[in-house]
């Protein structure tokens, strides 16, 4: 593997110390390791730091990304390391910047309806401080419990409430990053509307890190609806359930949440959870459906056409998605883990009313490629996640051979049809190639571009998004 960048040195590290603080900068062997992969499980991409530090200010994270310009070094920005495109796995090696230390709610304003947080705090703890307050923070990715806002805005985290919020770059206002070439900028204000100058926080929002490395974020709150339901619909065919969410929408349900799992997600699941669920032995297959209101009447209005329309629709049963369905569906990631640390996680997306079009190939591509394969979706918002599992003991490197097969005949697939290979989980190191082979020339020349303007000696999380360096993609 090619590269320009120099080697960590002593006098690196020395600076580095003097910048953070010598408890705050590590090279130790057991550390090194740790912070070799993300939520990725194939040693395939694993590649070690040659140093980890801990800034705990965003003046810290400039005079760092200072040195790792003068020392020409790269740097990976690193949050909870929830990522699953090996997005914080450090490609080139050299340093690792790991955020958590800045970990701060620093204004919740419930009049005003606005967060300013640290890039460091979890995602749970922000949706805790904002519903302690009686308010809603809408950004809600599954690993929400795990996950830090500052990887939520660089990799513009989805989840399950964005068929109706929008994703992570729908709740911010502005974000405080730190240039490739360590400036300080405020990107964005806590307006309504501007048309003054360029939507930078726009730009800085799922560029996975390579932009810049976002420190401090002020997110939109919104109040609590008093009034919700969530229902399982139970489907006995998939083609039917898929096709489920254009109906909704169309009859003005405004769901907040509008998810899928098909049986062999659910089985693999309940195994995992040691749990039991209706209708998984006799092959069902779950929409679930969370609506929320202001007005109480509206809630029974909305539920009752909801049945309606699954019952037309195909739905054999219907009944309250309580507290184990939503655990039943976060757990799905961990649940396919636990089988196999080396499981792929598709998020492709594709326009609504192509679902039923796109899932249909779905099968026919497993059995091509020999693959094992449980699927759930956000189908509000058209992401579907198939997730192939090596049970065949593949070694890492036949299993990366074979995934990348796959995706060389799925991706174009998605792309006829109007989508795009991910949803919320963005392209990282994982899917570079794929991007690069995917996306319209002239697309790609302003994407690098942008980089290179920003990043002149591209140290910012390089390998992620585009290759630079013509190192991996030729």
């Amino acid at each position: 593997m090619a590269s320009h960048y120099n080697p960590v040195t002593p006098e690196l590290i020395a600076k580095l110390k003097a910048v953070a603080g010598d408890k705050n900068v590590r090279c130790d062997e057991e550390t090194l390791t740790q912070y070799q992969t993300d939520e990725e499980g194939n040693p395939h991409y694993f590649r070690k730091p040659e140093v980890v530090v801990f800034p705990e200010t965003t003046e810290q994270v400039a005079a760092i990304v200072k040195l790792a310009n003068e020392f020409l070094v790269p740097i990976t920005p690193r949050a909870a390391g929830t990522n699953v495109a090996c997005g914080a796995i450090p490609i080139y090696h050299g340093i690792v910047l790991e955020v958590e230390k800045m970990n701060k709610i620093l204004d919740l304003n419930e009049e005003a309806l606005y967060c300013t947080a640290q890039c460091g705090v979890s995602t749970n703890d922000l949706q805790a401080a904002a519903r302690a307050r009686g308010l809603l923070y809408a950004g809600d990715p599954s690993s929400s419990e795990n996950c830090a806002i500052g990887g939520n805005v660089a990799n513009n985290a989805g989840g399950n409430k964005a068929v109706k919020y929008g994703t992570t770059r729908n709740q911010i206002y502005s974000v405080k990053v730190v240039t490739p070439t360590g400036d300080i900028l405020t990107a964005g204000a806590r307006l309504q509307k501007c048309s003054t100058g360029l939507a930078l926080e726009q730009l800085f929002a799922g560029s996975e890190g390579a932009l810049g490395i976002i420190t401090e974020v002020t997110v939109k709150l919104r109040p609590l609806p008093p009034y919700s339901f969530n229902m399982v619909c139970v489907f006995k065919d998939d083609a039917k359930a898929l096709a489920l969410p254009n109906k909704i929408l169309k009859a003005g349900i405004d769901p907040t949440s509008l998810e899928y799992m098909d049986n062999e997600a659910i089985a693999m699941t309940s195994k995992f959870l040691d749990m039991t669920f209706p209708h998984v032995e006799d092959g069902g297959c779950y929409v679930i459906v969370t609506v929320e209101s202001f007005y109480e009447d509206d809630i029974d209005r909305k539920m009752e056409k909801l049945v309606e329309l699954a019952e037309a629709n195909g739905s054999v049963d219907e009944f309250e998605a309580d507290a184990r369905i939503w655990k039943l569906r976060k757990q799905f990631a961990e649940a396919a883990r636990a089988i196999d640390k080396m499981f792929q996680t598709e998020d492709f997306v594709v326009p609504l009313d192509k679902i039923p079009e796109m899932t249909a190939q779905i099968p026919g591509l497993t059995k091509k490629y020999g693959l094992y394969c449980v699927t759930c979706a956000h189908i509000g918002d058209g992401n579907i996640h198939v997730l192939p599992l090596n049970r065949e003991g593949l070694t890492p490197d036949e299993w990366f051979d074979k995934i990348k097969a796959f995706h060389a005949d799925l991706f174009p697939r998605v792309y006829a049809l109007g989508g795009k290979m991910s949803g919320e989980h963005g392209i990282g190191f994982k899917k570079l190639e794929e991007f690069a082979r995917n996306t319209p020339a002239a697309e790609l020349k302003v994407i690098k571009a942008i980089k290179k303007a920003l990043d002149p000696n591209n140290i910012m999380n390089p390998g992620k998004l585009v290759d630079m360096n013509g190192d991996f993609v030729k």
